[in-house]
């Protein structure tokens, strides 16, 4: 845990020294007090561009978070020589796994920016800051942090909960974990409180009330909360700012950002890269091919009757390598995908087919198929429905970090993926943070 605490003060410290697109450029200061860090308008907002760049940084967003969801699935494999990320592919995690460290530690630095801007926002006193100002302020830390401990819900369950800026090294030793039901009732407040704060307009880049209702349509997916995630979900369908954008690769070909497909994505740039193409694309393209997509997937992406559409998320070289192209930029500035109006579809599908509603369900499942190039599914009765939702999800989401979570969620994981330690499902904490902080218990397994 002061592993942890010492990356949030070194990051913390020089928060707002961190220009939006050079937040790493700048030599951190040894100290700078909180009241001069968030003190004004121009000040809060820098503090708010530095929260994005952290929920988009190479530990999170970027490379580490999406490792665990790409290589613990069943689309792509690791094939590169960091041994501790072949881990993911063998569900045999160690509990000092380096990617499981730095997404830790990256998710919690993400997790303190965003405290200090509901610390401090709220108490700031300057005229050019309006109501509004301070409200979208307010509502879009609130929406970051309920989006980081979501994700640290559904990786390590337990965890422990900081609402409150660390601002030394003593702050949160020994705080202990907090069980799963209390990180999702967190992520819960968290967006009530976002929701009526923010405005109800389409930015595809920050949070805005539309991007809260995305994460709580899918949050009550997780939570089996089947009628609010339908009901979440119709208020972004009936969006007409959002549409299935055809065909299915409009929405990240040809150097695409920000389409109508998009709800929130994280936005790179020749300053602020994405390096996780380096690991999807070949050595022709200036890549590593460090990740590939696995056998089963490129027969189902290549299956007319299966992957329609989904086949433009693969390449091959001249000597018969397959490849992910979804990440193909150079320089490295390709977006990480975070809500698209596609899940929103199948969230929708599944929450209907839960209900029973297997028409409704069909209808939406088709819709997405249809925008693939695909002829209108023929299953029938809800497990084949749910069933067809859940290939349809693999395939709509092949290189997106989406297939491992869907499995775990949903119970299948174990059969799918063919292993047998549930105490799998859950990955460890890291071990650097057990041994400094006795307050912190590991999970079960590790």
């Amino acid at each position: 845990m002061k592993t942890l605490i010492k990356t949030y003060i070194a990051l913390t410290l020089s928060l707002l020294l961190f220009s939006c697109k050079k937040f790493l450029d700048v030599q951190p200061k040894t100290a700078v007090s909180d009241e001069l860090t968030i003190s004004d308008k121009t000040s809060a907002q820098t503090a708010l561009n530095g929260t994005y760049n952290a929920l988009g940084s190479s530990d999170y967003y970027g490379v580490a978070f999406p490792m665990i969801g790409y290589a613990s699935g069943d689309n792509a494999e690791y094939i590169g020589t960091l041994v501790y990320n072949k881990q993911f592919t063998m569900h045999s995690v160690r509990s000092d796994n380096q990617t499981i460290s730095s997404a830790w530690i990256a998710i919690y630095n993400t997790i303190n920016r965003a405290n200090h801007l509901i610390a401090k926002v709220p108490n700031i006193k300057d005229p050019l800051l309006t109501d509004a100002e301070r409200n979208r302020l307010l509502g879009e830390a609130l929406f970051i942090r309920a989006l980081a401990y979501f994700d640290v819900a559904r990786v390590w369950g337990g965890a422990p909960l900081v609402l409150t800026p660390t601002l030394s090294v003593s702050d949160k030793k020994g705080v202990k974990r907090s069980d799963v039901n209390a990180l999702y009732e967190q992520v819960l407040a968290d967006l009530t409180a976002a929701e009526p704060l923010l405005p109800l307009t389409t930015d595809r880049f920050h949070a805005t009330r539309k991007t809260v209702w995305a994460l709580l349509s899918r949050y009550h997916l997780y939570r089996k909360n089947w009628q609010e995630a339908a009901s979440y979900a119709d208020k972004l369908i009936a969006d007409t700012d959002y549409e299935l954008v055809y065909p299915y690769s409009a929405f990240f070909a040809g150097g695409a950002v920000g389409t109508k497909e998009s709800v929130f994505e994280i936005k790179y740039s020749t300053v602020f890269l994405n390096p996780n193409r380096d690991d999807w694309q070949p050595a022709t393209s200036g890549g590593g091919r460090r990740i590939i997509p696995t056998d089963a997937f490129i027969q189902l992406a290549n299956n007319t009757d299966k992957g329609g559409g989904r086949a433009a998320l693969l390449g091959k070289t001249s000597t018969g390598l397959w490849y992910g192209n979804l990440y193909y930029r150079s320089p490295a500035t390709d977006p990480s995908y975070i809500f698209r109006i596609a899940e929103i579809y199948l969230i929708r599908a599944e929450a209907r087919a839960q209900l029973q509603q297997l028409s409704g369900a069909l209808e939406d499942l088709n819709r997405v198929r249809k925008r693939a190039d695909l002829e209108d599914s023929q299953a029938s009765g809800q497990q084949a429905v749910l069933l067809a939702i859940e290939e349809e999800n693999r395939l709509e989401f092949g290189l997106e970090p989406h297939r491992w979570f869907d499995l775990v969620r949903t119970g299948r994981a174990t059969a799918v993926l063919n292993f047998t330690d549930t105490q799998k499902l859950l990955l460890p904490i890291p071990v650097n943070e057990i041994i400094i902080d006795d307050a912190l218990e590991q999970n079960p397994g590790y």
